[in-house]
């Protein structure tokens, strides 16, 4: 199918849309009924969409089908950037397909965060879907005459290295086909790593010294407090120390005072009623102290955000995806601890069936009501702080409570069935807030 992508150069939008849809569409209803000979099943027939595929042969027929669907997401979400499109193409095809065949190959040392993976995979993955990426969008050429090939290769070789890490994740995280995971990711992350200009560092590079230090310093004094509190545990203050420098190079005091506000809202949520929590079994565990684990899924979109504030040109949209992201996770937490405090039943989100609070995808009146004030208090400090203008709040606001809204939507389904953990439940949330609010700005 990556053959398609090398027309993309004398194809229109809607001619892709429409090849990609017409793969797609063969993927789903003549693939499972044609000979074998596409790696599918290891017997002579694939089978039917009215006698599904059984056991491998179903996730390798549902990656072909994830892959179709993904390149065809591709090419609706980067209309007007269709050499992203493109270069994510190549990675998902060249360095997810190549990064298997050299792992069983050459075999080496796994991964320490993952044993089903080895180095030498990582490593292919890395290579081939940088060199993928990298042809793809000089052949495509739809990229815009600024971007020289020295900056193509560098953005295509730090995407391919984000989708090696996301393709890497241990079962634990995800259990989402990364023919899907991949493409999202490294999709977002490329689109914002051309927006990146040398111009835009440079005229921050006088403030950056004197608020490396404070970051380092106020950071490091708010990790040992919280960590003597146990409010987070060793490798949660790790993790929220490094984000947290990130965060606070971002717009200095100001972007930092946002992280703040959501760690003192969630940490007082989840103090409220523990003991209730706990005699029903929904508490939090340690205590409530938060680990590494619960500090990247909540700060992670926001530290990216806030590094892209200082070297971009797009400084107002980025801070507004900062605050819409902070918005999101303190919503995200103080809606899901109140609810289990104050309501014994909630509902699922999907069919409104009664529940017991705490359940994934569960919400309840008190609940929703209480996210939906702590989402608007980080919003309303964004706004005190000079962070977004009123439009700027609306859109963050409104940013928030839809990635409230997925957080519980994806709870309520792929959580509910083991397919992925709570942790990249709540980063897809924080991160599709963010990037909604971005969308919405930079489509202006």
């Amino acid at each position: 199918m990556l053959g398609l992508a090398l027309l993309l150069p004398v194809l229109t939008w809607p001619q892709a849309v429409g090849c990609a849809l017409l793969a797609l569409l063969f993927s789903l209803f003549i693939l499972p009924r044609l000979d074998a000979g596409f790696g599918v099943v290891p017997d002579s027939r694939l089978p039917t969409p009215d006698s599904p595929p059984k056991g491998g042969a179903t996730t390798a027929w549902m990656g072909i089908v994830t892959y179709s669907a993904s390149v065809l997401l591709l090419i609706l979400l980067y209309r007007h950037s269709l050499y992203v499109a493109a270069a994510v193409w190549a990675i998902v095809a060249l360095g997810d397909g190549l990064a298997g065949v050299a792992g069983q190959a050459l075999d080496g040392p796994a991964l320490r965060y993952n044993a089903g993976k080895s180095w030498s995979g990582f490593a292919t993955f890395v290579a081939a879907g940088t060199l993928g990426a990298y042809l793809l969008t000089m052949w495509v050429k739809w990229s815009p005459a600024s971007l020289g090939s020295r900056q193509v290769l560098l953005v295509s070789a730090a995407t391919a290295l984000v989708g090696a890490v996301v393709e890497s994740l241990p079962a634990g995280v995800t259990r989402l086909d990364d023919n899907f995971t991949v493409p999202i990711v490294c999709g977002a992350f490329m689109f914002c790593a051309y927006l990146v200009e040398r111009s835009a560092l440079d005229s921050n590079l006088p403030y950056l010294g004197r608020r490396i230090i404070l970051a380092v310093a106020i950071n490091l004094a708010f990790a040992l407090a919280a960590l003597a509190l146990r409010t987070i545990t060793r490798s949660g203050a790790i993790a929220g120390f490094l984000l947290g420098v990130m965060v606070y190079l971002g717009w200095g005091w100001k972007s930092f005072l946002l992280l703040l506000a959501f760690f003192v809202l969630g940490s007082a949520a989840t103090r409220l009623g523990y003991n209730t929590k706990a005699a029903r079994g929904i508490a939090e565990r340690r205590g409530g102290a938060r680990s590494w684990r619960e500090a990247v899924a909540n700060l992670l979109p926001g530290a990216f955000f806030s590094i892209l504030v200082i070297t971009t040109h797009h400084e107002r949209a980025f801070l507004v995806a900062l605050v819409a992201a902070f918005a999101e996770a303190a919503g995200d937490t103080v809606s899901s601890e109140i609810g289990q405090w104050r309501s014994a039943r909630a509902y699922l989100i999907t069919s409104f069936k009664p529940v017991q609070a705490g359940e994934n995808g569960a919400v309840s009146l008190a609940g929703s009501l209480a996210g939906l004030a702590a989402a608007a208090a980080v919003v309303a400090l964004g706004f005190a702080l000079g962070l977004c203008g009123i439009a700027g709040a609306a859109v963050a606001l409104g940013a928030a409570i839809a990635g409230n809204l997925l957080d519980s939507l994806l709870g309520a389904t792929i959580e509910r069935r083991g397919l992925v953990s709570n942790g990249a439940v709540n980063f897809a949330g924080t991160g599709f807030a963010g990037a909604t609010a971005l969308a919405l700005l930079l489509s202006r």
